[in-house]
């Protein structure tokens, strides 16, 4: 479907920085940069603006970013909705509800976004992280989660696009990764939803608080 179409390539210029916060696009303009009549593009925008990606202007919609009280909300829901599909992709391994192929799938995205990481390819990077989290909420099998959670991240993907680094902590962040990708392996719920809270609220400390390398005085 053309919309949906529409929808998805809109959103990937907004989530990759194409259209920045505070953007402003117009059906036409859209039209012209996706090659599309201005109805389905007038479908997306009304989507994306009900997923809170944009808000209407005048005429057109601009690209929204959350302010900081706004974006703690989004950190704390998906640090519960991340708690519980860790929980509940745990327990389903114990119950041997997980195909061996689906938890390599899990076991090597883990791997690549590790490799990422630490060479600071941010371009794969920040993907490659949103897969690994997003594969983690497939495999918990509850679809409301997932879109959900596919709405938060969209949401702090874009607001803090312009802060975005490859993590100063990247030792420590992979770590997280890992202790998640043994609990689920392991089928410990408990275990899994505590790693998956900690990692994501430490997370909205690191963009609170941007990494700046040290200067030259303060260097060993």
């Amino acid at each position: 479907m053309q919309t949906d179409v529409a929808c998805s390539r809109l959103r990937e210029l907004i989530l990759g920085g194409v259209y920045p916060p505070g953007s402003r696009l117009t059906e036409m303009e859209v039209a012209a940069n996706l090659r599309m009549s201005r109805t389905p593009v007038r479908e997306a925008l009304r989507a994306l603006a009900a997923d809170g990606l944009v808000r209407p202007a005048g005429r057109g919609v601009t690209v929204v970013a959350l302010e900081e009280d706004d974006l703690d909300e989004a950190y704390q829901v998906r640090a519960a909705l991340e708690a519980l599909t860790a929980e509940l992709a745990a327990a389903r391994q114990r119950e041997g509800r997980i195909a061996p192929a689906d938890l390599r799938a899990l076991q090597d995205v883990a791997a690549r976004t590790a490799a990422a990481t630490a060479e600071r390819r941010l371009a794969d990077a920040v993907p490659l992280n949103r897969r690994f989290h997003q594969t983690i909420a497939e495999l918990a099998g509850n679809a409301l989660a997932l879109r959900t959670l596919e709405r938060v991240w969209d949401q702090i993907q874009v607001s803090t696009l312009r802060s975005l680094a490859p993590p100063a902590r990247h030792a420590y962040v992979s770590a997280q990764h890992d202790d998640l990708l043994a609990a689920i392996t392991a089928g410990r719920p408990e275990e899994a939803a505590a790693v998956a809270r900690a990692h994501v609220l430490d997370t909205r400390t690191t963009t609170s608080h941007p990494y700046e390398p040290p200067s030259e005085g303060d260097r060993p």
